[in-house]
């Protein structure tokens, strides 16, 4: 999995509506931007700030600039629409926050990012929680490491 990957959860027409009532909610309007923004959200299932400006600089209306895209980033994940996971050194990824739980597996030696289920996740935070007390937001999370091809070659290199 790249920067973006396609196959939104949700069309974004039918978020709209609910996206707007939350934004009045906070004193913010639903603006073209941030429609813009909401359906190139919607469009992928996970993208960073980059892919989502090449989205929106596809769909045919007026260029953004990037600082508008983080922007309404923001503040659609202020009113709980659109999540973000870090990925360490790399851009945050953004997604729908109904895209369902699951924790990012980013390779260290050739950048490829890949998916587990939320249930790896869900067990590493209870244990988390259980001994020091601290409460882990397991839907957004990010581990860093090696995929099965990268660890193949590093075990390679320390046997020669």
């Amino acid at each position: 999995m790249g920067t973006a990957s396609t196959a939104a959860d949700e069309p974004d027409d039918a978020l709209a509506p609910e996206v707007t009532k939350a934004l009045r909610a906070r004193g913010m309007r639903m603006t073209t931007q941030r429609e813009r923004v909401l359906a190139a959200v919607s469009s992928v299932v996970h993208a960073t700030p980059d892919a989502l400006a090449a989205v929106i600089a596809a769909d045919g209306g007026p260029p953004l600039s990037l600082s508008t895209v983080y922007r309404n980033l923001e503040a659609l994940q202020r009113v709980g629409v659109v999540s973000c996971t870090s990925m360490g050194q790399r851009a945050p990824s953004y997604h729908l926050a109904t895209h369902t739980d699951h924790v990012h597996l980013v390779c260290r030696g050739c950048g490829e990012i890949a998916e587990v289920t939320g249930r790896f996740a869900r067990d590493l935070a209870e244990s988390v929680e259980k001994e020091s007390g601290f409460v882990v937001d397991s839907r957004h999370l990010a581990l860093q490491g090696w995929c099965r091809h990268c660890a193949d070659v590093t075990a390679a290199r320390s046997e020669a």
